[in-house]
């Protein structure tokens, strides 16, 4: 891995753990195993370097979730295979947990990608649920944008929930709730 990508990396674990503002640019050094003149030479600074990481997180982030979005079988499988797959649940959404750090959501360029990626993911899902509806897996009364808000925002909730708890148990029964409101607008098969 270049000196660059363990930096970028680097940064992303700290974000994710620490925050923007627990985040230094020699904790990030010290992470990487790189010298200040290392980090300088590939970034013009702490918020470049974060602009990077966030990037890389959002992107990584979308690749997973197309993942279970693009695969085969009915809207509902692909919407559950989503919100059933492997996540790191006390620690929270790496993107999510950035809409609560201030300095992020002030500065223009990191909120960005934070928010893209959360809107990238509700029109995604609403994809994914409106070819549900059009296959007739799922009734015409269901809104497709309005039910990918409320699964994206159970999500975040339910990481919320798991944190404050120290139990993924709040999250396991929130994704079970979502699901089930979501199994009330399933079409039986003809």
């Amino acid at each position: 891995m270049s000196t660059a990508d363990r930096l970028i990396e680097s940064t992303r674990e700290l974000l994710w753990e620490r925050g923007y503002v627990g985040t230094s640019p020699k904790a990030i050094q010290q992470r990487a195993g790189a010298g200040q003149g290392s980090m300088y030479h590939h970034f013009t600074g702490k918020p470049d370097l974060a602009l990077a990481a966030i990037r890389r997180t959002a992107e990584e982030m979308c690749a997973k979730a197309e993942k279970q979005f693009s695969a085969p079988g009915t809207a509902m499988d692909r919407v559950a295979a989503y919100l059933h797959r492997e996540r790191d649940v006390l620690k929270g959404c790496p993107i999510g947990r950035l809409t609560q750090d201030p300095d992020v959501m002030a500065d223009p360029a990191l909120r960005a990608p934070v928010d893209a990626t959360l809107a990238w993911l509700r029109e995604r899902l609403a994809q994914v649920l409106d070819e549900g509806r059009e296959r007739g897996e799922l009734d015409a009364a269901l809104d497709p944008r309005a039910t990918a808000a409320t699964i994206v925002a159970t999500l975040q909730g339910a990481y919320v929930l798991a944190r404050a708890a120290g139990s993924v148990q709040p999250f396991d029964e929130a994704i079970t709730g979502v699901l089930g409101l979501l199994t009330a607008h399933v079409r039986p098969a003809e």
